[in-house]
């Protein structure tokens, strides 16, 4: 028995230290790094981490495996910005109908399924903010693609997400009925700090507040929070060195998100020039999720892209995008992703470019920008000796095409390959 324990323990560690001591050379046409575009670089991998990055003035070692990439372009593991992995598009089935009737079991099933497509999309990272009624499931997933159980990108988690008690849903009109609710509620920053608390304690990588939502009396967006609600959940999150990121879509719950000292916003729908110049001066980005607008004009107002005109909600979602540009905000990227299908994140990068960001800006949002500001600039995000190796290479260049980011050839997580030509 301790000689089979002893080779047992022998293969383990060969096979160890053979991943690690793993090494590849990709070869494509360009690279972009992050930031900017590089003709005749190479990238090599060691392991789970980039070795070396330029042009070929390094000794390779014995053992390199070459990967010709010929006609590619290799850039940083894509980044999404703002994802639910346990929602899926409500026109297959609404949002309270996910909530109230779809299983726990199965929308874990599903979500493992939304994260492999996210992955072999070419999104490597995922920010998921909210399981929306799925409790802190999203933590679960997160262990288990990290120990290997399932494929699925990295995962910034923020569990259920808080909103201001009586603001969310599911809704009845019978008084007498409560119903299970898609996200934590709180009513005082008594409430809001044990919840915060709560949130870190079972998994929060980000602590996301709904800072507005349609609870006016006839159903319009209206802030849900005091600046001093918000501002507890800021204190509390950012003593154990996490960020929080607002729901906001009214000029008001941003303006308020904003003194209260958030890190980023997610929507801004109708935010102003004012808003957008106060966000600039403070440092706090914006994820627009552009393509879920889009999602829900179709859905629910039967628009059809390029054919009707744009519905009020798209002509102000130009508008804002459009001031946030102006102003120079920083701008991540994020589509809302569940909204429309896992898998289909590009479409978030293709209408920025569409709504005016050039390509390659785009580029660096969804991959520099996401990482600086979710936290993970020194992980990942470019090409980049010590960072990890999550790489991947599309057909093209989307730096001149951003409709080439779904010619996805190669994808590399951790430095384990999960797709090569």
């Amino acid at each position: 028995m301790k000689i089979i324990l002893g080779f047992s323990f022998f293969l383990l560690s060969f096979f160890a230290s053979a991943q690690i001591d793993s090494f590849y050379l990709l070869k494509p046409d360009r690279v972009f790094d992050g930031e900017t575009m590089h003709n005749d670089w190479v990238v090599l991998v060691k392991g789970n981490k980039i070795e070396n990055a330029g042009q070929m003035q390094f000794k390779l070692p014995a053992n390199t495996r070459i990967i010709e990439l010929k006609g590619t372009t290799l850039l940083p593991g894509l980044i999404e910005g703002h994802s639910h992995l346990f929602l899926h598009p409500y026109n297959e089935a609404s949002w309270n109908d996910q909530v109230l009737k779809e299983s726990r079991a199965e929308r874990t099933a599903r979500a493992v399924t939304h994260a492999n497509a996210t992955l072999m999309a070419g999104f490597t990272t995922v920010r998921d903010l909210g399981t929306e009624g799925a409790m802190y499931d999203d933590a679960g997933l997160k262990t288990a693609i990290e120990k290997g159980v399932v494929p699925g990108p990295r995962m910034i988690v923020a569990t259920r997400a808080i909103v201001a008690k009586g603001s969310y849903g599911p809704h009845s009109s019978n008084a007498d009925i409560d119903f299970p609710q898609g996200a934590a509620e709180v009513a005082n920053v008594d409430e809001m700090e044990k919840e915060v608390r709560t949130q870190i304690s079972k998994g929060a990588d980000v602590v996301k507040v709904y800072a507005d939502y349609s609870w006016g009396l006839n159903g319009e967006n209206e802030p849900t929070f005091t600046t001093q609600e918000i501002a507890k959940a800021v204190e509390i999150a950012g003593s154990s060195g996490r960020f929080v990121t607002v729901h906001s879509s009214t000029p008001e719950g941003m303006r308020r998100a904003i003194e209260a000292g958030v890190h980023s916003i997610e929507h801004g729908n109708n935010g102003t020039e004012e808003i957008f110049r106060l966000m600039k001066e403070k440092g706090i980005a914006l994820c627009p999720t552009i393509a879920a607008s889009e999602a829900i004009a179709r859905y629910y107002l039967h628009w059809h892209k390029g054919i009707d005109p744009d519905p009020q909600m798209i002509v102000d979602k130009k508008k804002s995008f459009a001031a946030a540009l102006r102003a120079g905000v920083t701008i991540c990227m994020g589509g809302d992703v569940g909204v429309f299908p896992h898998g289909d994140n590009a479409r978030e990068m293709e209408t920025m470019v569409e709504y005016g960001m050039k390509p390659v800006d785009v580029l660096r949002s969804a991959t520099s920008i996401n990482a600086d500001v979710f936290g993970y600039g020194d992980k990942i995000g470019r090409i980049k000796k010590s960072l990890l190796a999550d790489i991947i290479a599309v057909n093209g260049d989307p730096s001149d095409n951003i409709h080439e980011i779904r010619n996805v050839v190669f994808i590399m997580k951790n430095g384990k390959i999960y797709k090569q030509p």
